[in-house]
C-alpha cells in the first residue's frame, strides 16, 4: 500500500492530481499570455501622437493603440492614422468628418458644423469643463467651408480646430484638403499612456448610413494576458506551497505522536 501511495504522490506533498493540474494551469496561462501579445502585435500598431491637434481627446506624447484596418472599414467620428505626401511625408491622426459623397459645412447659425445638412453635435471639440470649443470662440470651425467629399475620399479635422492642419488648410488646393481612403492604415482605439482608456465613439454619427465603427478586440487581447499571466503565477505556486502544506501537516502528525 505504501508503493501504491508513493506513485500518487510525491514524498514532498507535491504530486499526483494536484500537480497535473498545476502544470495544465501554467500550461494555459502561457498559451493564454502570449497569445494575447501575439494577438495584439498583429491587430495593433502603436503610435505616439505628435502635436496637439486632437486636444482632449488625445494629448501630444500621448502613446494610443491603433487598429490596423483598410479604407473601407473607415466610418464617420473614426480618429484615424493616414499618411499623405501633400500634408506630410509622417503618419498624422485627425477625424474623419464626411466619407464619399457627404456634404460638409461650417457653420450654421448655431456655430455647429453641418453633415449633409443636420447639423453635428461634437463634444469631443469642448474643452472639459467648460461650454467653449477649442476653437476659442464657441464655434465648431472658425474658417467657413463648405465642400462635396469625392467618392473614395475623406475630410478630416483635428479636434482642438483652432491650431490644427487638417483638410481646411488645404481647401484651396486641388483636392480641396481630401484623403484618399486608401492612404488610412490604422484606427486609434485606445489611449495606452499615460492614462489608460478606450476612445469613445461620437454618437452623433449613428444615425447616419454605415453608423459607427465599434471598438476592437483590445479588451479582449488584455483580458487574456491577465488571465495568463493569473493561470502562470498560480500553477507555479502550488508546488511551493504543497510543500510547506506538506512540512506543516508532517510536524502536526509528529506532534500527535509525541
Amino acid at each position: 500500500m505504501g508503493g501504491s501511495n508513493g506513485s500518487i504522490r510525491g514524498r514532498d506533498g507535491r504530486g499526483g492530481l494536484g500537480n497535473v493540474l498545476s502544470g495544465i494551469a501554467v500550461a494555459i496561462g502561457f498559451a493564454l499570455f502570449l497569445g494575447g501579445f501575439a494577438w495584439g502585435a498583429l491587430v495593433y500598431r502603436p503610435y505616439t501622437v505628435p502635436t496637439e491637434s486632437m486636444v482632449p481627446t488625445v494629448q501630444a506624447g500621448d502613446r494610443v493603440m491603433a487598429q490596423r484596418i483598410e479604407g473601407s472599414e473607415v466610418r464617420r467620428g473614426d480618429v484615424v492614422i493616414f499618411t499623405d505626401s501633400v500634408w506630410s511625408d509622417s503618419p498624422m491622426v485627425k477625424r474623419v468628418v464626411g466619407l464619399g459623397g457627404d456634404t460638409v459645412r461650417c457653420c450654421d447659425a448655431a456655430g455647429r458644423l453641418t453633415l449633409n445638412g443636420k447639423p453635428l453635435v461634437e463634444p469631443y471639440i469642448a474643452d472639459p469643463g467648460s461650454t467653449q470649443t477649442s476653437t476659442g470662440s464657441g464655434k465648431a470651425s472658425d474658417v467657413t467651408f463648405e465642400v462635396t467629399v469625392p467618392q473614395g475620399k475623406l475630410f478630416l479635422l483635428g479636434d482642438r480646430r483652432s491650431i490644427s492642419l487638417d483638410s481646411r488648410a488645404h481647401l484651396q488646393e486641388a483636392g480641396q484638403g481630401m484623403v484618399p481612403l486608401d492612404s488610412v492604415s490604422a484606427r486609434v482605439d485606445a489611449r495606452a499612456w499615460p492614462d489608460p482608456a478606450m476612445l469613445a465613439r461620437p454618437t452623433t454619427y449613428d444615425a447616419l448610413p454605415g453608423g459607427t465603427s465599434r471598438p476592437g478586440p483590445l479588451r479582449l487581447q488584455l483580458a487574456a494576458v491577465v488571465a495568463g499571466a493569473a493561470l502562470v503565477l498560480l500553477g507555479a505556486a502550488y508546488g511551493p506551497l504543497a510543500r510547506v502544506l506538506g512540512r506543516s501537516r508532517r510536524r502536526e502528525r509528529v506532534g500527535a505522536r509525541g
